[in-house]
This record gives structure tokens, sequence and C-alpha cells, in this order.
């Protein structure tokens, strides 16, 4: 459920296809995301999940899909 809406917001905001889109997908290199776009989506999924504002660390530790999945996971279970 956390990835098909996480590839829901990421499709919508870097205009690529959702189901091109896997745990193995780089921000960086795959979707061409530079810092301002981590912190865009980070301020979309924190209206989306209602999660907590994400910290700088944990925003610099997101480099996969899979990466932000787990971090989500981890703040919803808190």
């Amino acid at each position: 459920m956390i990835f098909d809406k996480l590839c829901g917001l990421i499709s919508e905001q870097f205009g690529v296809e959702a189901d091109t889109i896997t745990v193995d997908t780089t921000f960086e290199d795959d979707l061409g995301a530079d810092s301002l776009d981590i912190v865009e989506l980070s301020m979309a999924l924190e209206e989306e999940f209602g999660v907590s504002e994400m910290s700088e660390e944990e925003i610099a530790g997101i480099a996969t899909v899979g990466d932000l999945v787990n971090l989500l996971q981890n703040k919803l279970d808190a």
C-alpha cells in the first residue's frame, strides 16, 4: 500500500509512468531528482501519509524508492 501510493506521488511529481517505478529506482540517476525535488516530495508525503516532518538526515539517506518506503514504514510504525 505504501509503495503504491508512493509510486502515484512520484509519477505525478517526476512525470514518469507509475508502473516503471520499482523499489530499486534511484531518485538521482533514474528520476533525475535533485535535493529540492526530494524536499518537495517529502512535504507531499508528510501530507499524504500524515507523518512527522522528515529531518535533513532522513532525507539525505534516501537514494532509492525502497529507502523511502522503509523510512515511511518506520515513521508510520512509530
